[in-house]
């Protein structure tokens, strides 16, 4: 049994969230170089110049890379065999968001509720889901989710008759219907199978892959390089503004469901795609 006291995910949750608005992902500055040498558009290369300029200006000053810096989720796997001592955990992942969005001045958009809409003003609580896995580890994967592209995700119950077609035509509708709103180039997740809202949070967990890394079910990968084709022919381009660069990368997730179901969500990120890993 290995004891790990709560004030070190404390720390943990708090230097993730300032260091992942701060500073672009290596996964995600490579699929912009990238893009760089396949966009055709003139206006679409330039926005992608800029939004690297824009990342290394973030980097480089220890600043946000957007204006919304998100609501924070977090992924707890906690090890079986792991002894959380030194108070509540939840608590303390909210602490540790508390003192990252004060200390990294980062903006606090979380309302307490959702129709009064009156501002927390520490951006708390943050949505935090936890899986007891094997090991003596506590593994925090940590997504700061800008809503702006949260509000373009969906979620459908398709036929098992509507098959991979099926899934296809509800990701490229959802991704055509966004438009610029999430801030393109985007990355796209998506969940398929489970419950309406298991396939929810596989979209939400499929964002946390980097942009190379591909599925390990042959089917699936095939399935993430059409999706990305396809998307890339919608013309939307960088910003909206046009262009073959409207998303960098499409990552999907399955699970096993119910005969008689085919549930299918997609969750967008922006091209900032904010997400952080530590391993304690």
């Amino acid at each position: 049994m290995r004891t790990i006291d709560v004030s070190v995910i404390k720390e943990s949750i708090k230097h993730m969230c300032i260091d992942a608005n701060y500073n672009i992902g290596a996964d995600i500055q490579a699929a912009f170089h990238k893009s760089l040498e396949t966009e055709t558009s003139p206006i679409g290369k330039s926005i992608l110049v800029d939004l690297l300029e824009n990342a290394r200006i973030a980097g480089e000053k220890q600043v946000p890379i957007c204006q919304d810096t998100g609501m924070v989720v977090v992924f707890a796997e906690v090890g079986q065999d792991v002894h959380l001592v030194g108070g509540d955990v939840k608590m303390a992942i909210d602490q540790g968001i508390r003192e990252g969005y004060e200390e990294g001045y980062l903006r606090k958009s979380v309302v307490a509720d959702p129709l009064n809409r009156v501002n927390t003003k520490d951006n708390t609580p943050g949505i935090v889901y936890f899986d007891i896995v094997p090991g003596d580890q506590v593994k925090l994967k940590v997504a700061l989710k800008g809503f702006g592209s949260e509000n373009m995700s969906k979620t459908k119950m398709l036929k098992p008759s509507d098959g991979i077609k099926g899934v296809e035509a509800f990701v490229l509708e959802t991704v055509s219907l966004a438009g610029p709103n999430p801030c393109p180039p985007i990355v796209v997740g998506v969940g398929v199978g489970g419950t309406i809202e298991k396939a929810a949070l596989l979209a939400k967990q499929a964002l946390l892959r980097s942009v190379d890394d591909e599925s390990t079910l042959p089917h699936i990968k095939a399935l993430e390089k059409t999706l990305l084709e396809q998307i890339n022919q919608l013309g939307i381009g960088p910003q909206g503004l046009g262009g073959k660069t409207t998303a960098l990368g499409v990552n999907v997730e399955v699970f096993p469901t119910h005969i008689a179901g085919l549930p299918v969500a997609v969750n967008i990120n922006c091209h900032a795609s904010r997400h952080m890993e530590v391993i304690l």
